[in-house]
């Protein structure tokens, strides 16, 4: 059964010029929910992110639909999306390296506490219990650390807002085979805080694993959608997407 859709997108169009590089999205995230769009590179993932954000390039122009908690957000600038609990983890992950890990974190926050929220730390243990590395290395320069150290930084300094939704921007990219697992091991976990989460990946069988729902995206186009323990077993997945990737975690 569908749980309360935290965000629902239709008829969503996304052109550059005179190309079009999305066209008539139409996808769901319910409460708790991980759902997964998988497809390869050019196909459009990143678009629809920060389409979804209203975070396309002035060269990008959008159409359609984005309702967030039942409310159209299509017109709403990128900072009142945010505001509203809207949260985009990007694929160059966009740290401080300079800054030291908690004080990173502590600027995942700073929506909150300028909104006068008196507990707006509250969430730094949460942090700390998800990823104890972070912790450990709570004094060290982002910039120090590995590769899926900053990617497990970028997701928690996300989590310091308090986000309703979740997007993830290709998270296992160009991290080793054990990290990748690591790191969806914890994106699964998130579904327990009832943060909808929205993930975009090119490693279709690890996203799959650990979603509720999938959809494939092809030049710009959803070409196959469903439950993703059923989009697994499909034979056009399997073979596209899926073949080459059986040793991949």
């Amino acid at each position: 059964m569908m749980s309360e859709p935290i965000l629902e997108v239709s008829g969503l169009s996304v052109r550059y010029g005179k190309v079009e590089a999305l066209h008539d999205a139409k996808l769901t995230v319910g409460a708790g929910q991980i759902v997964s769009v998988i497809g390869p590179n050019g196909a459009g993932k990143s678009t629809l992110l920060n389409a979804i954000m209203g975070a396309l390039p002035q060269t990008g122009h959008a159409k359609g639909v984005v309702r967030y908690v039942g409310d159209d957000v299509s017109a709403l600038a990128i900072e009142r999306r945010v505001a509203r609990g809207m949260c985009l983890v990007p694929e160059k992950r966009e740290l401080f390296s300079s800054m030291a890990v908690e004080d990173n974190l502590v600027l995942g926050a700073y929506r909150r506490k300028r909104a006068g929220a008196r507990n707006y730390l509250d969430q730094l243990d949460r942090v700390f219990d998800t990823f104890p590395r972070l912790k450990e290395r709570r004094k060290q320069a982002a910039g120090t650390l590995s590769g899926g150290e900053r990617q497990m930084l970028a997701v928690g300094r996300a989590l310091m807002g308090k986000p309703q939704l979740l997007m993830l921007d290709e998270p296992s990219l160009g991290l080793a085979p054990l990290i990748v697992k690591e790191i969806f091991h914890i994106i699964s976990a998130l579904r327990q805080t009832g943060v909808a989460t929205l993930l975009i990946e090119q490693n279709a069988r690890a996203a799959l694993q650990i979603s509720d729902y999938g959809y494939v995206l092809e030049t710009g186009e959803f070409a196959l959608e469903g439950r993703a323990a059923e989009l697994q077993h499909n034979p056009q997945v399997i073979e596209t997407y899926l073949g080459l990737a059986k040793k991949a975690i």
